[in-house]
């Protein structure tokens, strides 16, 4: 636009009409300088661990070991310690499963899509998504590998032939979702870590002039010999570049391989071709919803309002809003196809689901991922962080209904009357999944605690005093 007005002067309807120019919004508040960003973040690490950390890292461990007796005794005894029975033969441990992949999209959704389109507000909160990114795969992994009973032949999912030549079915969906979620797991940490590279270079040089020589060590060790030379910068930018492109087919094409486990089978309520898209909206929404559950606290914690601004959590509110509105539309769409397509199955399987033995669930989802987001319209509503961290738990809690909902519904009432039945988990179940709610706190605790939680270098580049125009007028 620049180069355009200084071509020439305005066109004149231009001139007579006076376009107002928006003003950009402040991404660094209170025109912080480079060197307070730096000892804001750095602050983190080098402090005293305070004593919230420590009272809310072993309550999450005690919580993590739900999670490693279950499964434990799951491969003492055997996988009908799960709540499965005919016809519900996959019950809360995929719905565990989808889950956790969902909450994982938000963290590469922001870092590369939002990366590619030049959105500067990712900065803030970028590192944080894409480490629960990674934490999120973690305990989403768990559910598929011990889901397979025998979990030392687990490996068997793994292209590998084996003495008799046993190949995999390539042509099983469980089977492409292997691929899928090692590649988008791989990615991710690889996304996270080069992003990580300079800013580990800069605790490496604090704690060497500190005299802490074995932290800098350590640090020094992953920074990769960092120097921050011109040439260092140029890789760099180049290698992230390269992984944000990647990273973007495989945010869209993770959760839509994950919807082809329902959606191509023959069963009424989920051969229904709306899955991928609905599935990646719900994906995102569930991940947004978890970045707020999680950023919010942070930073009332270490008071970084001046970091993560009303702007950023206005973005992700928005986010949010869209992505719902997405979800409550294929919810819509889904009963208006079930009558549309004529099946009595599918007509009855919707019918059921919001009417049948497992209305409560429907309804909860409906209400938390349908009504919950559209608060997010009002202006007060954004602006009220704590309302708005509540508002993004529902939205956690209606995504897990909504995997429930779609998986227990439509095995309950199979074609078959006779071998109908009611599902509902076992202590094991709950024990276990809940537990992973402990994995994910433990290692995103572990990672405030030893990682800048926001990337310097990038928020620094977002500061007026980054602006080479800076003080200059230019449009």
């Amino acid at each position: 636009m620049a180069h355009a007005e200084s071509a020439g002067p305005a066109p004149a309807i231009l001139q007579e009409v006076k376009p107002a120019v928006l003003p950009r919004a402040t991404l660094v508040e209170n025109n912080r300088s480079f060197a307070w960003i730096t000892e804001k973040i750095c602050s983190i690490i080098e402090g005293k661990t305070p004593t919230w950390w420590w009272v809310c890292f072993i309550v999450a461990c005690f919580v993590a070991s739900f999670t490693v007796a279950g499964i434990t005794y799951l491969v003492a005894v055997g996988v009908g310690v799960w709540g499965h029975a005919n016809p519900v033969n996959w019950a809360w441990d995929i719905v565990n499963f989808v889950f956790w992949i969902g909450i994982g999209h938000a963290g590469t959704l922001i870092s590369a899509i939002l990366c590619l389109l030049r959105q500067r507000w990712r900065t803030s909160i970028n590192r944080a998504a894409e480490a629960m990114t990674i934490f999120a795969v973690v305990c989403a992994a768990i559910f598929p590998v011990f889901h397979v009973g025998r979990v030392w032949y687990a490996w068997y999912l793994f292209p590998i032939p084996n003495s008799n030549v046993i190949w995999q079915n390539f042509r099983s969906p469980l089977e492409w979702d292997v691929f899928a979620v090692s590649t988008y797991g791989t990615v991710s940490v690889l996304f996270w870590y080069v992003g990580l590279i300079p800013d580990l270079a800069v605790l490496r040089d604090r704690f060497f002039a500190a005299g802490n020589k074995l932290r800098s060590f350590l640090y020094g060790l992953f920074a990769l010999g960092w120097r921050g030379s011109n040439r260092h910068w140029s890789n760099y930018e180049m290698a992230y570049l390269i992984l944000a492109g990647v990273s973007t087919p495989l945010v869209l094409s993770v959760h839509t391989i994950v919807s082809f486990d329902f959606a191509v089978s023959l069963l009424p309520g989920w051969h229904t071709t709306i899955f991928p898209p609905y599935f990646v909206a719900g994906a995102i929404f569930s991940g947004f919803g978890m970045v707020l559950t999680l950023m919010l606290p942070l930073r009332a914690i270490y008071k970084l309002e001046d970091l993560i601004t009303q702007y950023h959590i206005d973005c992700m509110c928005k986010i949010t809003l869209a992505t719902g509105t997405i979800v409550g539309y294929a919810y819509a769409m889904e009963f208006f196809i079930a009558w549309y397509g004529a099946n009595p199955y599918e007509g009855f399987a919707f019918i059921n689901r919001a009417f049948g033995h497992y209305a409560w669930a429907y309804w909860i989802m409906i209400a938390c991922n349908v009504i919950t987001p559209q608060f997010f319209w009002f202006k007060k509503v954004r602006e009220n962080t704590a309302f708005v961290w509540i508002l993004s738990i529902f939205v956690n809690v209606g995504m897990w209904f909504e995997r429930f909902v779609i998986i227990v519904t439509s095995l309950a009432r199979d074609f078959l009357p006779s071998s109908w039945g009611y599902y509902s988990p076992s202590i094991v179940e709950i024990f276990t999944f809940f537990g992973t709610f402990g994995v994910f706190s433990v290692l995103f605790l572990l990672f405030i605690r030893f990682l800048p939680i926001m990337p310097m270098a990038e928020l620094k580049a977002v500061t007026p005093q980054a602006d080479v125009h800076a003080g200059h007028d230019h449009h």
